[in-house]
């Protein structure tokens, strides 16, 4: 198989800083899962919370990006952008770690759980910017694809293994001991960052280009301009904002339809999870084949088209055995993830230069991530009101107009990737 051989064969096989990237950001989105699938658990089952709390939960974990993303740009391409996501790591590891304490101690609220998100999604910030600023800057921009790829397939598997590992875990030892796992694989991801010996470059400013702006406001406004002038990175921030906000007023309430509506145990929610995201680990080595045989364009606007399929038959679950019609939501849900995250986010990187790295990504990341919180809430107060079914099936609809964006612009027409700009 012709994808079986390129991805072996690829050149950042020998390129010993990226593998440590590599095996950090695994260990990290390991964790990561854990967390997603734990810290509603406990709210849920412990603390008895209902679905605006869930969907304020949700919401917090992201409400970060809103608030910081812009400035963490600034930061990520005036400062080396490795030490911060290293420095972001330190964060979560304490707050985590304080969940089980609590809960040993019959102090654990919903406040603290809020506190917990808040502060994980504030260091995440600044490490998501910086992570996906610092890669162009490790590999050499003809590598991007091969390199997003690779880790995009990491981020497949910790989402096909995570939840059915987050799900036994929580099933053997509970939601608040789960969280020590967590901890765990951040420690690990922080010291294979550690490990990196590559240098970033000093100066990001390639030769014809402008100098960077004299004043932090006048760099962010420039990481704005750099998006908003830009037809292709203004389609692909539409989209994908789109699809974010309906997939999380869908996801926000999930869960409370799965353990309330369809009295699932925490083992059953994982293993739908994890029979439903095998169809990640395939997306993603497929992701660069598919994106040649039906052109770039026509890729990115597939993608989230067969995502939001799932999400309006997710709903199906209360009419037929609900193991196997959600599994098979998740599945349409997962599959095509991969396929729009690799190119999609290749493709910004090659049109945008390094110099403004930092800032396009914060850009795009703030609009994005914005429409976390917003649709996890707005999910909540739905799901109170009119029930979660019927929630879950608006949020579908949403994902469905999400490529409207792309088929508006030129990024629908597109063939290939374009040329690395500043290369």
């Amino acid at each position: 198989m012709r994808w079986m051989r390129w991805w072996f064969r690829g050149r950042l096989w020998g390129h010993h800083d990226f593998l440590r990237l590599w095996l950090s950001q695994w260990i990290d989105m390991f964790g990561g899962q854990v967390v997603d699938l734990a810290l509603p658990t406990l709210a849920i089952l412990q603390l008895h919370a209902g679905p605006a709390q869930v969907g304020v939960l949700v919401g917090l974990e992201f409400v970060g990006f809103p608030v910081l993303g812009l400035v963490a740009g600034v930061w990520a391409d005036r400062l080396p952008r490795r030490p911060i996501m290293i420095a972001a790591n330190v964060g979560p590891i304490l707050a985590y770690a304080s969940l089980p304490a609590a809960f040993v101690l019959h102090v654990l609220t919903m406040g603290q759980l809020y506190a917990v998100a808040l502060l994980a999604s504030v260091f995440n910030v600044f490490y998501e910017v910086a992570y996906q600023s610092y890669l162009p800057s490790l590999v050499e921009r003809r590598d991007l694809l091969e390199a997003n790829q690779k880790l995009e397939v990491s981020h497949s598997a910790s989402h096909t293994f995570g939840p059915g590992l987050g799900g036994l875990i929580i099933q053997l030892i509970g939601s608040a001991w789960a969280m020590l796992s967590a901890v765990v694989a951040l420690l690990i991801s922080t010291a294979a960052l550690a490990a990196i010996r590559h240098p970033e470059p000093r100066g990001r400013v390639a030769a014809g280009e402008p100098a960077l702006p004299a004043t932090f406001w006048a760099e962010l406004r420039e990481g704005i301009g750099s998006v908003r002038s830009n037809d292709v990175l203004r389609g692909l921030a539409g989209c994908d904002a789109t699809m974010t906000f309906g997939t999380n007023m869908m996801a926000a309430v999930w869960l409370l339809f799965a353990y309330r509506q369809l009295r699932l145990t925490p083992a059953q929610v994982g293993l739908v999870l994890t029979v439903g995201a095998l169809g990640f680990v395939p997306g993603a080595l497929t992701a660069t084949v598919l994106a040649r045989k039906l052109g770039l364009g026509r890729a990115l606007v597939l993608s989230p088209l067969v995502s939001a399929f799932g999400i309006l038959l997710m709903p199906a679950a209360v009419l037929g055995p609900p193991l196997a019609v959600l599994s098979a939501a998740w599945l349409l849900i997962y599959t095509p993830s991969p396929l729009f995250e690799i190119n999609q986010v290749s493709l910004r990187q090659a049109v945008t230069p390094d110099r403004v790295q930092g800032r396009m990504n914060a850009t795009i990341r703030t609009l994005v991530w914005s429409t976390v919180p917003v649709g996890a809430v707005i999910g909540g107060l739905l799901a109170s009101s009119i029930g979660v079914p019927r929630t879950v099936l608006i949020a579908g609809v949403i994902t469905l107009a999400s490529p409207l964006w792309l088929l508006a612009g030129p990024v629908a027409s597109l063939r290939a990737h374009p040329e690395p700009a500043g290369a």
